[in-house]
Order: C-alpha cells, then sequence, then structure tokens
C-alpha cells in the first residue's frame, strides 16, 4: 500500500473504528444491563425508551411485590400477624434496594432499613389514607427521594396496621451507573486500541523501513557497503528501500571498479617506470661515454649515436603506449576509418616488419588467399598498432635458436581473418582466457623481465572490438601460439537495393 493510501485509511480508521467498536460496546453492555435488570426486577426494559429514569423503574418493580403482598393479605391474612412474614419479604426486597417499614397507629413495629430515620416516619401517609392512590405509590423528597407504596390491614393482634415498600428513586439507578461507568471505561480502552493499533500498523509501514534507510545512509557514510537492504513490500517505501538499494549496488560497483582502476594505474605507472628506467640508463651511459671522449673514433661515435636512437625509440613507444592506454581509458582513441585495401596493405605491412624482425633473428612467412580486390573499413594507424603488439609480443617470447613468425591472410566469407603463429614460449591453457585483461601476466617475473607496460594486448582487443571484429588466441605451450583476429569486408550496396531499403 502506498504511503498516501496507508494515511489516509489510518485516517478513516482513526474516526470509523473508535465509533464502530463504542457503538458495539454500548449495545452488548446495554443488552446485559437489561437482561440483568430484567430478572433482578422482574420488569420487561423493552418497554422503557429511557431506562435510567428516576420514576418508572422504582415504580414498576415496587409494584410487583405491592400486588405480591396484596395477594398474601387477601389469601393468608394471618401472614401478616407474623413480623418473620415481614423480614422475609424484606431480605428478598434487599437485593432490589427496597426495603420494608411496618406500621401499627403511629408505632413502628419494624424497619428493614435498620436505620429507624424518624423523620421519614413523619412523610408516611396515615392509616386508611383516602387522599392519595395507594396502589400507584406516592414519591417522598424533601431528602429522601423514595417512592412508597402503602397498604393498610388489621387483624387480633395489629388495630391500624399498614405496610410501606420503601424505594429509593435515586436519578439513576446503581445498574445504570455501573453501565455508564463502563460505557466511558470501554471508549477509553477502545480509543488506547485503536491508537496502539495504528502506532504499530504506521510503525511497520514507515518507521521500519525508515529506520532500514537510515541504518543504510550510516552505514554508506562510514564507508560501508558490503551490507544488503531488504525490505519485502510492493508500497511507495517498498520502491523507495529497493532503488537505495539498487544504488548501494552500483556505489559500490564503481568503488570496487575505481579501486581496480587505481590498483591497475599504479601498475601501470610501476611498469613504465621500470621499463623507461632501462633505456634511460643506458642514454645516460652513452652521453657520458661521450663527453667523456670513449667514442674517440668515428665507428664508436656512430655506434654511440645510434645505441642512443634506440633507446629514445623505446622511451618514445613506451610513451605513445601510455597515451593511448589513457585515450582507451576514456574512450576517446582518434579514429580516421577509410576503405582499406587488403592485399596491398598487408604486404607494407609485412615489409616494414621484415628488416626488424631479421636483427632478431626470427624468420618472417606471409601468405595472403584473399582476392586483389577485397576491402575492409579500418584506421590503417590503429590497425598497424595491432599488428605491430601482436609481432613484437610474439617476437619478445620466442625462446628459439631461430625464431620464426608465420602471417596468414584467409577469406571466410564476409570477414577476412589475420593469423599470426609464432614458435614462442606458449600460454598454459588456463591462461588464455585471460591475456587480452589489463596487465594480466602469465608469469610476472618472466614478463617483468623482458619489459612492456602489461596493457598490449588489452590494447589490441580494444581496437579489434572498435573496428566491428573479433580476436582471439590458441597456444600449446613450449610450442608457440597463434593469435586470430577477423574483419568484416567492405560490400557496396547496389543503389536500386539502396533505394529500397530506404523506402
Amino acid at each position: 500500500m502506498g504511503l498516501q493510501k496507508r494515511l489516509i485509511t489510518s485516517f478513516l480508521i482513526m474516526i470509523i473504528m473508535p465509533i464502530l467498536l463504542t457503538a458495539g460496546v454500548i449495545l452488548g453492555l446495554t443488552r446485559f444491563y437489561t437482561s440483568h435488570l430484567e430478572k433482578k426486577y422482574n420488569i420487561d426494559t423493552t418497554e422503557y425508551v429511557f431506562m435510567g429514569n428516576s420514576i418508572k423503574f422504582p415504580d414498576q418493580y415496587s409494584k410487583t411485590i405491592y400486588d405480591e403482598m396484596t395477594d398474601v393479605l387477601h389469601h393468608n391474612p394471618e401472614k401478616f400477624a407474623d413480623l418473620e412474614y415481614f423480614r422475609g419479604v424484606n431480605t428478598s426486597m434487599s437485593y432490589q434496594d427496597s426495603y420494608i417499614v411496618v406500621r401499627d397507629g403511629e408505632r413502628i413495629l419494624f424497619d428493614g432499613s435498620g436505620i429507624e430515620d424518624s423523620k421519614l416516619y413523619q412523610h408516611l401517609p396515615k392509616y386508611n389514607a383516602t387522599a392519595i392512590d395507594i396502589n400507584r405509590g406516592i414519591y417522598i423528597s424533601g431528602g429522601f427521594d423514595v417512592l412508597v407504596r402503602m397498604i393498610d390491614f388489621s387483624n387480633e393482634t395489629i388495630e391500624h396496621g399498614s405496610v410501606f415498600i420503601v424505594t429509593p428513586a435515586q436519578q439513576q439507578s446503581p445498574e445504570f451507573r455501573d453501565l455508564w461507568f463502563q460505557v466511558i471505561l470501554s471508549m477509553v480502552l477502545v480509543l488506547i486500541f485503536t491508537s496502539l493499533f495504528l502506532t504499530w500498523w504506521i510503525y511497520k509501514g514507515i518507521i521500519t523501513p525508515l529506520q532500514k534507510l537510515k541504518e543504510a545512509t550510516r552505514n554508506i557514510a562510514e564507508g560501508n557497503l558490503d551490507f544488503t537492504l531488504e525490505y519485502d513490500s510492493n508500497d511507495d517505501l517498498g520502491e523507495l528501500v529497493s532503488n537505495f538499494e539498487e544504488m548501494r549496488v552500483r556505489l559500490k560497483a564503481s568503488t570496487e571498479e575505481k579501486l581496480e582502476s587505481d590498483k591497475e594505474n599504479k601498475e601501470l605507472i610501476s611498469n613504465i617506470s621500470h621499463d623507461l628506467k632501462t633505456p634511460i640508463t643506458a642514454v645516460k651511459g652513452y652521453v657520458e661515454g661521450i663527453m667523456d671522449g670513449v667514442a674517440d673514433t668515428p665507428e664508436k661515435m656512430d655506434k654511440y649515436i645510434r645505441t642512443i636512437y634506440n633507446k629514445a625509440n623505446e622511451m618514445d613507444a613506451l610513451i605513445n603506449e601510455l597515451t593511448l592506454y589513457c585515450k582507451i581509458d576514456t574512450n576517446r582513441i582518434p579514429y580516421n576509418f577509410k576503405k582499406i585495401n587488403v592485399r596491398e596493405y598487408f604486404e607494407d605491412c609485412v615489409d616494414e616488419l621484415s628488416f626488424d624482425l631479421e636483427s632478431k633473428n626470427i624468420k618472417l612467412s606471409y601468405s595472403n588467399s584473399v582476392e586483389d580486390g577485397v576491402l575492409v573499413i579500418a584506421d590503417a594507424e590503429q590497425l598497424s598498432r595491432v599488428i605491430h603488439n601482436i609481432i613484437g609480443n610474439s617476437a619478445k617470447y620466442i625462446d628459439k635458436e631461430i625464431g620464426h613468425i608465420d602471417i596468414r591472410i584467409k577469406d571466410v566469407g564476409d570477414f577476412i581473418q589475420v593469423e599470426i603463429e609464432d614458435n614462442g614460449k606458449g600460454i598454459a591453457q588456463k591462461d588464455i582466457p585471460y591475456i587480452f585483461d589489463r596487465f594480466y601476466r602469465t608469469d610476472a617475473s618472466r614478463n617483468s623481465a623482458q619489459g612492456g607496460s602489461g596493457i598490449g594486448l588489452s590494447i589490441v582487443k580494444k581496437i579489434v572490438e572498435d573496428h566491428g571484429g573479433k580476436i582471439w588466441a590458441s597456444s600449446k605451450e613450449y610450442y608457440g601460439t597463434t593469435m586470430y583476429f577477423v574483419l568484416r569486408k567492405y560490400q557496396e550496396v547496389p543503389y536500386e537495393q539502396d533505394i529500397d531499403s530506404r523506402r
């Protein structure tokens, strides 16, 4: 449930639930008390709209007693000569908050209240009073608030006897005072229950996810991203928690990527520093030799100058590789794509590579089965970098007395496939899937000794993929490695077909 719906629902519950519960409690309590009154006073409470009426209830249940005693007087008048009879009736009436007063003339024979209130006696009607309807009873106020019914009788022992059925006529009966107390108490309990329920409901639906978010933000502020934020709900807050968790995952991935990038950059700087140190040391040594006059012949001077030139070229290549790496890292390699004739381009590359490989005692073989007119769309400079990096990497790890590199250009349908095979040390099968990763070393000590930044093949992969191609390798340890990459052929679309496709 959404936050807005939850708040609206809680507002409606806050209004409706107390009303419904209170109405149910009042109805239940009213039924209970009216049933109790019917049994206690032997009356039909449904006759009265206002059951707390101060007169009707005393009038109703005192009339019942009056009728019973009148019936006894008519059929068993001898019982009125025995005060024990009155005591028994008084005992049964005490449960109904009523009592009996028996008088003979002016003398009180029995007072069931046990108080013997002479002031009340003065207000009791006289024997054989005809000015009042003793059947309906009289109401005596003046601090007494009682309803009195009167039965006159006489017998051998009591000449002018009167029995008074005295019933208190409070503004509300004790039962209804209890009822109102229970109603008020129930309303308070209903309000407390409703408040507790809404508090729990809102706490579960709002406070709980907010606390989870608070804990999550505290962890992130402390730099801790190794936690999981879970909240099983589809409402607004659930979506917020889910988005926050997604943000945490991305932030963690970004942080880990940055740490990995920083590690790679440090490793690159270390590799470049190591690789630059060797040619710089050599350059300094040969320059010092020239300054000290060691190169005292034209032949020595020429050798020293050529060595310095070669070492400078090595440093320039390393710097260029570092520059290209930075461009790759920011996806800003400057490509200049053009149509290139496959046969002409690779023949020029082979001619360029042959002289350098011969000086390293490496034999270069070349074959091209692609037809003369086949073209590819490529950046000639970057494609040349791919070939030189692969050849340079192969030459670096050839451990045979006579090295051999074979370049094969093949036609494979819509693609041309370039294969560069060497007879070097080879690569273990477990390392082949990772050789195009940055800074991956199959043998850290050997690679370090051979020099190189450790990013050559990763640059190759990036350039080939940016050309829409694919690169992979196969190798047999101690026998050699073959590098493969493919480029899509350039195919001109006929004019009519181009028009149809645009339609």
